[in-house]
């Protein structure tokens, strides 16, 4: 399996921003980010849009995006609820999220870890049942907002517990942005070793996010998570800032001979245009700099 660049910015990335953009605005998104080459978007989030107002309208997103080969549509879901309507779009793939600490998941979820983790499995059950391929994402895996240091242990044998049930790739979170590449290295390269493919979501919060997704890409992941711009964040986790900017991840990874199937000019282009319609400059660089050599 190649390398999976998956851009998050219409679902974790406009969570976070606070203008609530319209369904067509979101699929457009959708639309420029695949026609630029990425071979995975997290779409939309199946999320109660009184608690997360800016994923309102989840399935008018998806019916407003015309598949196109080569790219991989998917949609974050938290519950059961949330499972439920995403099989109804027809999406091929599910990315639902757990967290690693009880504060987190109270908090994100309103539920006991040992729930979320249960009704995780259920759905990953469920997923493969029904044919729908699964992403398991361990949220604050290197460090949570409201109990510290993980321990690694414990994101291992969740992990485990994911894959036994069904899911077919993990991801592993860095929510809060607080990892640093020797931790990466270790507990992706554990991950490795269940025989699915792992992945790396960083945030670049503490200035270690790109660091990080060359480790995770040293230990064997085979999914990076990256939104374009550098948007995003979660509105659940204190401080949690802003993505690892897709375009500047791409560059990084070309430059080191990692083919991405990414067109970077076109991507740069996108960056320009959500700055636009958010209103605001992004936390990306690269989108202002240009690529190198100019092209």
């Amino acid at each position: 399996m190649a390398l999976v660049v998956c851009d998050v910015g219409p679902r974790d990335g406009l969570q976070n921003e606070q203008r609530v953009l319209l369904p067509a605005t979101r699929a457009e998104l959708v639309e420029r980010l695949s026609a630029a080459g990425l071979p995975r978007v997290e779409a939309v989030s199946f999320v109660n849009p009184d608690r997360v107002p800016q994923m309102a309208g989840a399935e008018e997103v998806v019916a407003a995006v015309s598949p196109r080969e080569g790219t991989e549509l998917s949609g974050l879901a938290l519950n059961e609820r949330g499972y439920d309507r995403l099989l109804a779009t027809g999406l091929p793939r599910i990315n639902f999220a757990f967290a690693a600490t009880e504060g987190f998941s109270q908090r994100n979820v309103g539920s006991s870890l040992a729930k979320g983790v249960e009704k995780a499995e259920r759905i990953y059950r469920r997923a493969r049942e029904d044919g729908l391929r699964s992403t398991a994402t361990v949220s604050v895996a290197f460090g949570c907002p409201f109990e510290g240091v993980v321990d690694p242990g414990r994101v291992v044998e969740l992990s485990a517990r994911a894959v036994e049930a069904g899911a077919e790739e993990v991801v592993l979170s860095d929510t809060i942005g607080v990892a640093v590449p020797r931790q990466v290295r270790d507990l992706v390269g554990r991950v490795c070793a269940f025989g699915v493919p792992a992945g790396f979501h960083g945030h670049n919060t503490r200035n270690t996010g790109f660091a990080n997704a060359l480790a995770a890409v040293e230990a064997g992941a085979e999914v990076l998570d990256a939104s374009v711009g550098g948007l995003g964040g979660c509105p659940f986790a204190p401080r949690a800032s802003g993505n690892v900017a897709t375009e500047d991840l791409v560059y990084l990874l070309e430059g080191e001979g990692i083919e991405t199937g990414v067109d970077l000019d076109a991507l740069l282009r996108v960056a320009e245009w959500v700055e636009g319609i958010v209103g605001h400059e992004l936390e990306g660089q690269l989108y202002r700099a240009g690529g190198f050599p100019p092209r």
